[in-house]
């Protein structure tokens, strides 16, 4: 963050709020968490899952600026300056609102959204625009209805690109957020069976994604999958709101599309075709979704006005983020196992693209596969169909042995061979006794599932054997 992020006043005046104790002391960024609240910083004081009125005084223990706190909030002894509003969250979005009115004209503003890939998605552009001037972004999937108005606070005046997240599990989240980010480009990465336990059908899951457009810039572009089957639908959505539509994906008719690609374990290198332009894009992250996902950062990068030639090189050394595909060798028994950790989140797309990952992993490095599957959540009634729908994905990639917990990965684990069911359990922690017993030097382990499956402590457990 620069030093000055904000004045206090032009902060006060963004919030729509009036300042007590005014120092006029300027704010260096903007915190929700006082565990990770930086000297400077102003303290928005949230009620969420829990109230952030509570914490004030640790706040300025820590070092915090001033504290944005609600007309009812009663002062502590040792609390420093002051902005009261009537709504905290509010008041948040109007900061974010003003942080994004007072960019400069040639700045330009991305926003992605899509059923899995989005931050995947919103750090390659992140790592890519950074190499061609300043670039916003939130370092984590700050896609809700507070994190999207946090990320624009925290928005400086000099940005030059900025990248937005912006995620969902019900119909018409999409739009109040995208209205503030008013972004110039919009991605939707892919559309799949998720939250389906809140919608009546994927197609109602594309109309809700769709959403996106509606906060586009006049002129915008949207830049969907072509290899998606609601192409067309998003195409019209995005048409009615006059975007330029650019379409990414393995299809021959989309704008930006593979002319060479070779998939490794190593990552993808691609020859692209970007408008009837070639470029050469080496993505180290491995997976055809991870390649799919940089051709629409390519198409987004083209539209923003930015230089692919200096820009796309950032994608052969962008490592992916904490339980996104992480990979770590370790030290097992005397030998190695290698550790993917997908443990974040799973979806039935993810899930596939994740064993597809695995199935990558050559033989003569690691002798077998084994997937640790949790639970893939908020599926409704669909929950048993999409769980045993992922046999044809661990056969495609060769799984040795597959270990499950949860009762949804009950029907997969049912499903297969004898000879591929290494254990099933009803929650991750009791999965971690049997699956360290079977474990062996020569191991390849992939961990994923839903983040109600907790697979990230098993992940966790591995690394500290």
């Amino acid at each position: 963050m620069p030093e000055n992020l904000w004045t206090s006043e032009d902060l006060v005046a963004a919030a729509k709020g009036r300042a007590e104790r005014a120092n006029g002391r300027p704010i260096a960024g903007i915190s929700i968490d006082t565990r990770t609240l930086a000297p400077g910083d102003l303290f928005v004081a949230l009620k969420d899952q829990r109230d952030g009125h509570a914490f004030v005084g640790a706040a300025f223990k820590a070092g915090a600026a001033a504290a944005l706190v609600s007309e009812a909030y009663e002062p502590g002894p040792n609390d420093g300056p002051l902005i009261r509003v009537r709504d905290t969250l509010s008041a948040l979005e109007n900061i974010g609102r003003a942080a994004r009115a007072r960019l400069a004209p040639e700045a330009r503003v991305i926003a992605v959204t899509g059923s899995a890939g989005k931050t995947g998605t919103k750090d390659m552009l992140r790592a890519a625009l950074s190499r061609l001037g300043p670039t916003h972004g939130a370092d984590k999937s700050f896609n809700n209805h507070w994190g999207v108005p946090l990320t624009l606070a925290r928005m400086p005046a000099t940005t030059r690109f900025g990248v937005f997240e912006i995620g969902m599990n019900h119909a018409g989240e999409i739009t109040p957020l995208v209205a503030l980010v008013r972004p110039h480009v919009a991605i939707i990465t892919t559309v799949e069976p998720v939250h389906l336990a809140q919608f009546p059908s994927v197609e109602a899951i594309a109309e809700a994604k769709a959403e996106i457009f509606t906060g586009l810039e006049p002129g915008g572009t949207a830049i969907i999958n072509r290899d998606n089957p609601h192409f067309e639908l998003l195409r019209r959505r995005a048409e009615a709101r006059g975007a330029r539509v650019v379409a990414f994906g393995q299809d021959g008719r989309a704008d930006v599309r593979p002319k060479v690609a070779e998939l490794s374990s190593e990552g993808t290198v691609m020859e692209v075709d970007v408008g009837g332009r070639q470029v050469h894009m080496r993505v180290a992250v491995p997976g055809i979704h991870i390649a799919r996902n940089a051709l629409a950062v390519a198409a987004a990068i083209d539209a923003a006005g930015g230089d692919l030639d200096e820009a796309l090189p950032a994608l052969a050394a962008l490592a992916p983020p904490p339980g996104r595909g992480t990979r770590t060798e370790l030290s097992f028994q005397g030998g190695r196992i290698l550790l993917i950790d997908e443990s974040y989140n799973a979806n039935p797309a993810s899930m596939r693209a994740a064993l597809a990952v695995l199935g990558t992993v050559p033989r003569d490095a690691f002798r077998r596969r084994i997937a640790v599957l949790g639970d893939m959540l908020e599926l409704g009634e669909y929950e048993k169909t999409h769980h045993v729908a992922l046999k044809e994905a661990v056969d495609a990639a060769g799984t040795d042995l597959v270990f499950a917990c949860g009762p949804n990965m009950a029907h997969l684990f049912s499903a297969l061979e004898p000879s591929r069911q290494g254990a099933w359990a009803p929650s991750s922690q009791e999965l971690r006794d049997p699956l360290f017993a079977a474990l062996a030097p020569g191991d390849v382990v992939m961990i994923k599932g839903s983040n109600g499956s907790r697979m990230g402590p098993l992940a966790e457990a591995l690394r500290g054997t």
